[in-house]
């Protein structure tokens, strides 16, 4: 049975995820040519798009309509027992910070059909070249420097159309920092290391990091620290100033320069802005993707009985101020990019994550680190997940562009498959499950034992149940991690015939922590 795309996208928002973060694009490295078939597709009047219910997850038995394959270490490791220990340092020396409401507190705006300037110049591309890809949509629509919405919302936080998790709780963006500081430790704790971000949003996270490493000096004495942001948007980047150093910062006057800011945190350390992670220089480092590889744009494409077809987006024939989705009539170049071994009926492609994860696991397989990657996904088992989001509620992804986030669930599967075996991963682990092996518990109830006021008591409570609950954000977002092969073999030390091989500590957040 068939249904009409847009009660079957309905389906799809009844079981979509909420809450959402934000973009930082990376300008992909990977293009896709317009060939002579999709200008055809205009005069060829390709029909409405439908999909079919298997596609959107129809009789899936989970909670949630789609399985999830979820791999999870659940060991006891003594080895871990310091990041105990530095778990309850952290409630010494770290108080409570308000992190305010992280609901809207305002009347969200009904969805309308107004014609927005983002639309108006959809429609003028589509009526000169013919139907745009997804992708291209995508693209558009976020980041065009004159309309997109990256460039002219403030989409975080409670005004914003979505909140993240840095924005509900410091514990969690405390994890991320003591999760960077056991890998420093694990690999055999270096003379420097660059943090680097890839699309710090406001800056709460890198700002809770950088507070844990201030607080826990003692452990990265003689440490030289340095942090590397990437960052397209330049009202962000200005915001992003202000929370990590408290001023407001200057862009560089040499245009030729690849950083466009420089600064200083409140520690005392430095921070670089780039718009591009090609620009941050080479070297130890540790990679941080908070909600940043959803937001990239996503080739969506359909198995038809004549083979896979792309979905298009083209101006509907019977009212001409409004977008529908459309199949290719043929093949397209974007279809390279799906895997030999697919068997799934609808899929979403990714090309900008794939060259991105590649130029990860390069760096890192040849100077060290690690990254760390926390987004909504799956490991290859979704279907149709692209979504919009405006006043934290789902939003048509057709209806008023430019004024709503666009999303797609990450495609675990598909990013270790573009590591190419250079590097190491693992995961993808569920949220609920990674914070709890660092320690989330703990390090909430010395917050609580801490604080005598009710108020922070109860937004404690309530962040960590948003961060933790299954049907919040516990079992929707997931944790990945790249790391170099060595690292999970016992380094590359030289033994002798008399000594033993020494083993590899276990990776934090992947393997249980013992809080003895």
């Amino acid at each position: 049975m068939r249904v009409p795309v847009r009660s079957a996208l309905r389906s799809l928002w009844d079981a979509a995820r909420p809450g959402k973060r934000w973009l930082r694009r990376i300008p992909a490295a990977v293009e896709i040519a317009r060939s002579a078939s999709v200008a055809r597709l205009g005069s060829l009047g390709a029909q409405g798009l439908t999909f079919s219910q298997k596609a959107l997850g129809a009789g899936d038995p989970s909670p949630s309509g789609h399985e999830m394959a979820v791999r999870s270490w659940t060991k006891c490791v003594p080895s871990l027992r310091l990041l105990g220990a530095v778990i309850r340092v952290l409630g010494s020396v770290i108080p409570c910070i308000w992190r305010g409401k992280y609901f809207s507190s305002g009347n969200v705006p009904a969805q309308n059909n107004r014609v927005t300037p983002m639309q108006r110049h959809l429609m003028y591309k589509i009526k000169s070249t013919g139907p745009i890809t997804v992708a291209e949509y995508m693209k558009e629509v976020l980041t065009n420097p004159a309309k997109g919405y990256y460039v002219h919302h403030d989409m975080l936080g409670e005004k914003g159309d979505f909140i993240t998790s840095p924005e509900i709780s410091q514990i969690f963006g405390e994890l991320i920092g003591i999760w960077f500081i056991s890998e420093w430790i694990a690999a055999g704790k270096s003379a420097a290391f660059q943090l680097v971000e890839l699309g710090p949003g406001r800056g709460t996270l890198t700002g809770d990091i950088l507070r844990v490493f201030s607080q826990l000096g003692s452990v990265l004495k003689n440490c030289d620290i340095s942090i590397h942001l990437v960052e397209v948007s330049q009202k962000l980047s200005e915001i992003q100033a202000l929370t990590l150093t408290e001023e407001k910062i200057p862009l560089e006057r040499n245009a030729e320069s690849l950083v466009y800011m420089k600064g200083v945190s409140k520690s005392g350390i430095p921070i670089s802005w780039y718009r591009n992670l090609q620009d941050v220089p080479k070297g130890y480092s540790f990679y941080l993707a908070h909600e940043f590889f959803d937001v990239l744009p996503v080739h969506k494409f359909q198995k038809t009985p004549q083979g896979w077809r792309e979905v298009f987006i083209d101006i509907d024939p019977q009212i001409s101020d409004k977008l529908r989705f459309v199949l290719a009539p043929c093949s397209t170049p974007a279809e390279a990019f799906i895997q030999q071994d697919e068997t799934r009926d609808h899929i979403e492609v990714c090309p900008d994550a794939g060259v991105i994860i590649q130029e990860l696991s390069q760096r890192i397989a040849l100077t060290g680190g690690a990254a760390l990657i926390a987004d909504y996904g799956h490991d290859g088992t979704k279907t149709d997940t692209f979504r919009g989001f405006c006043g934290h509620k789902l939003h048509d992804v057709l209806t008023a562009p430019g004024t709503a986030d666009l999303t797609a669930d990450v495609d675990f599967r598909y990013l270790r498959k573009m590591a190419q075996e250079k590097v190491a991963s693992l995961g993808p682990v569920e949220q609920k499950t990674f914070l709890k092996n660092m320690g989330i518990d703990v390090r909430l109830k010395v917050l609580l034992d801490k604080s005598d006021d009710p108020s922070m008591r109860q937004q404690l409570l309530q962040g960590y149940d948003m961060l933790m609950n299954p049907k919040k954000m516990g079992e929707r977002f997931n944790f990945f991690a790249l790391l170099p092969h060595q690292r999970l073999h016992g380094g590359n030390h030289q033994v002798n015939a008399q000594q033993t091989k020494p083993s590899a500590s276990p990776v934090a957040g992947f393997d249980e922590l013992t809080w003895r």
